[in-house]
């Protein structure tokens, strides 16, 4: 596969605003970090509404599409925080919420009962695939936000350090580097088609990809002494086998639904889903890390 300059510009412009706006919803506070993941969760939600509505050759109405999609951001919202950790300011916020929290659960259990039972004009396997959106795209979003609210850590009594955003920043930051490495290498030297869900990828570029994102990250967690170069080479390395798992996900979705781009909102990497198809299967993996060696 040759290096095509004109897509590599357009893209590598394209990633340079998406890495501009990524750094400040993750590095400013916690509400530029809700904000930021809430936006993608619905625009990845309407993406994926979308391709359903495709691949089963239906249409569904508007405000069953937004029903999901909202219910999605309220368990994101809410099953994604942690008593632990978050900034100092929401800590009320959390507490009110999780006092509230069984209500919700329940609440949530008798709106998905009615929808079942009184929409039957959909389709069974449609519904199926509208709930499977909540563990194909909120589950993913919800790992992330428990993550940044679980870790909050005081150094020597002088510096606080919020781990919870190293640690995103860790996942996004490696998916990223695995997904521009690995076209990079196999636009260079790619020959052996690594699947036919996405012909475009090779053994090469993905292999190439995962293995120079581990030493990138590692030699940054080096360099930063924020994260241990043993963890940040793991997590570097799940985002990159998971995450090539999710990009082959999406793309079958999109074979599936017959279109080349879940949608158009980023010139050179399509939509929502198609750029963050590798964060929703390596952010759960991540928090699973996490949570266990962490």
């Amino acid at each position: 596969m040759a290096l095509n300059l004109q897509t590599l510009k357009t893209r590598s412009l394209t990633a340079v605003v998406f890495v501009a706006v990524m750094l400040v919803g993750l590095l400013w506070n916690f509400w530029s970090f809700l904000i930021l993941f809430s936006i993608v969760h619905f625009g990845c939600w309407i993406e994926y509404l979308k391709l359903v509505e495709k691949i089963n050759n239906r249409t569904t109405d508007v405000f069953i599409k937004q029903f999901f999609a909202f219910t999605g951001f309220v368990l994101m919202f809410v099953a994604g925080q942690n008593r632990v950790g978050g900034d100092v300011l929401l800590k009320p916020i959390f507490d009110y919420n999780l006092k509230f929290k069984w209500l919700f659960w329940i609440f949530l259990m008798i709106c998905l009962v009615i929808f079942i039972i009184q929409n039957k004009q959909i389709q069974p396997k449609i519904k199926w695939m509208m709930f499977g959106g909540f563990i194909y795209i909120t589950l993913p979003f919800t790992a992330l936000l428990n993550i940044r609210t679980s870790h909050f850590f005081i150094i020597e009594n002088l510096i606080t350090l919020d781990f919870g955003k190293v640690l995103v920043c860790t996942v996004v930051l490696s998916i990223w580097i695995n997904d521009t490495l690995a076209y990079i290498v196999g636009s260079l030297i790619g020959k052996t088609p690594f699947s036919k869900i996405s012909p475009k990828k090779t053994w090469e570029g993905t292999i190439g990809g995962a293995i120079l994102c581990v030493v990138v990250i590692s030699l940054i967690a080096h360099l930063s002494n924020l994260l241990s170069i043993n963890h940040a080479a793991i997590i570097a390395a799940l985002c990159a086998i998971f995450g090539t798992m999710g990009d082959l996900f999406e793309s079958k979705l999109k074979r599936m639904a017959g279109v080349k781009d879940s949608g158009s909102i980023m010139p050179g990497h399509g939509g929502f889903l198609d750029r963050f198809d590798s964060l929703l299967f390596a952010a759960p993996v991540v928090w699973v890390y996490v949570k266990l060696f962490m």
